[in-house]
């Protein structure tokens, strides 16, 4: 059975708005009566939630300052490796919208066209040597850059790659720059790339890439394939977790039709269109119109007229539509984390990649100090969609963090703190006492999140030892992020029941 899982629905966190709590003007005291009024000071509500103002995150222009805390560290602390995954960069739509036309977007490369990038057309020239890397067979066929004058649907956009050339360029800043974490003659052990088989996601990784490591060299390049969307490896074999996203699926599709103003908005746009209801419900209209959106072009108009219930001519897609689908998924967002279901289906699936991710980190810090460990895979990246990196965002209990945009990145970062001068240290790595010394950030988009994650919000970050311990990660990846499955391993959680 295949576990690649495709969600319609773009999400995007809703945050809870709560009334505060006004307390009394304090009115100074006379000896004598003043009959002076003093106004109240008024405690207004925080601004609504804006869906349109949320979307324009979603759409992270390139032309934006990028900012970000990766590589920050207390003084004297060494970073170990670097494990970073990445949403592919913006795209053109999965889905068309019947009887419109579809946005006129080029997907041919050009450093003469907007958005644009300093290190383009070098990064152009270099995919023609592609030829001198190692790829895994299946991915040998994929275009190693966008390639049709008008995009086809899923391909990666100009946008796409400018935005990960720069996410390629900041990260070069943090970790290489500042940390030489790979230097000059990095060996290829020292250097993990895995992608899904879509031309999006290899595209994406090798524009990140080449911003990281500016005219990288093939040779020493390797490309892997991860068959599944999860990034599960071998250890896709999950029937409960099939079944919590199907319960999961069943709860969004009751939220939607319960949704009037949804339904009341997919009524008048089809009947703009001039389409069955049904029909343009089912093309997942949100996925189209974000392009528009994202790409600065005016909503779609009907392209056709019907003899029967025919549109008025010129009748197009408006703001407000979106508005509401947009409206509609934060809502779904914030009765999904009340629901619970989603955050079962996310311990499950994002499992394998954190267990991985868990391995490596730890066959690092043990062999820190030899030859060894010098030839682990200090960087790793993973190139990957929404759909990997929104359970895992949900596993790591950072629900809050916001859906994941295009271009988005998660970072696992291992430090070392100083080393105790200790004539027992030899000992001491012998009782694992190694551990002690090693600890990890997680930052997601360039914030710092490590202190909200499930397995480090209890610890005292106004500690002696400031930086998350890596044996808080290491027991919450192996077996308590099961606890809200009620079991204790990813294999019993896997074959038990589901209620």
């Amino acid at each position: 059975m295949s576990v690649s899982v495709r969600i319609n629905q773009l999400t995007v966190i809703l945050l809870s708005v709560h009334l505060i709590p006004t307390n009394p003007v304090a009115e100074q005291r006379s000896l004598g009566k003043s009959r002076k009024r003093v106004n109240p000071v008024l405690h207004t509500d925080p601004p609504a939630p804006d869906p349109i103002r949320d979307t324009h995150k979603h759409c992270n222009y390139p032309n934006l300052t990028e900012h970000g805390w990766e590589g920050h560290s207390p003084a004297d602390y060494r970073l170990l490796s670097v494990h970073l995954m990445i949403r592919h960069g913006d795209r053109f739509p999965l889905y068309s919208i019947p009887k419109t036309k579809k946005p006129a977007i080029d997907c041919i490369l050009s450093e003469k066209r907007k958005p644009s990038h300093p290190i383009l057309a070098s990064f152009i020239s270099h995919m023609a040597l592609s030829g001198r890397g190692h790829w895994d067979t299946s991915l040998g066929s994929l275009p190693r850059l966008p390639n049709h004058s008008t995009c086809e649907m899923g391909e990666l956009t100009q946008t796409g790659v400018v935005q990960h050339l720069k996410n390629g360029e900041h990260l070069r800043q943090a970790y290489i720059k500042r940390h030489n974490l790979l230097t000059a003659d990095w060996s290829p052990r020292q250097l993990w790339v895995e992608t899904t088989g879509k031309s999006r996601t290899l595209q994406s990784g090798l524009a990140f890439l080449f911003g990281f490591l500016p005219h990288f060299d093939w040779s020493r390049l390797t490309v892997k394939l991860q068959w599944s969307t999860l990034f599960c490896g071998s250890s896709c074999e999950c029937p409960a977790r099939n079944r919590y996203l199907d319960q999961e699926q069943r709860r969004q599709y009751r939220q939607r039709t319960a949704d009037t103003e949804l339904e009341s908005t997919y009524v008048a746009m089809a009947k703009t269109l001039g389409v069955a209801t049904k029909k343009l419900r089912a093309a997942n209209p949100v996925d189209a119109l974000l392009c528009h959106f994202c790409h600065g072009l005016p909503f779609p108009c009907s392209s056709t007229q019907t003899t029967s219930n025919a549109p008025d001519e010129g009748a197009c897609l408006t703001l407000q539509h979106f508005a509401v689908i947009r409206r509609q998924q934060k809502n779904d967002e914030l009765e999904r984390r009340e629901a619970g279901l989603y955050r079962r289906y996310a311990v499950l699936a994002a499992h394998p990649y954190l267990n991985r991710t868990a391995t490596r980190m730890e066959r690092i810090a043990r062999g820190s100090q030899t030859r060894k460990g010098k030839e682990e895979a200090v960087f790793s990246l993973a190139s990957a969609h929404d759909v990997t990196m929104a359970p895992l965002l949900s596993a790591l209990g950072l629900e809050g963090a916001g859906f994941p945009k295009f271009a988005a990145r998660l970072v696992f970062e291992l430090w070392n703190s100083p080393e105790v001068k200790d004539k027992d240290r030899k000992t001491d790595r012998k009782r694992g006492k190694w551990l002690e010394n090693m600890f990890i950030r997680v930052l997601y988009n360039g914030e710092d999140l490590t202190f909200d994650t499930a397995f480090c919000r209890d610890h005292n970050r106004h500690s002696a030892q400031p930086l998350c311990p890596l044996g808080n990660f290491l027991s919450f990846v192996r077996n308590d992020m099961f606890n809200i499955v009620n079991a204790t391993s990813y294999q019993q959680a896997c074959h038990q029941i589901v209620l």
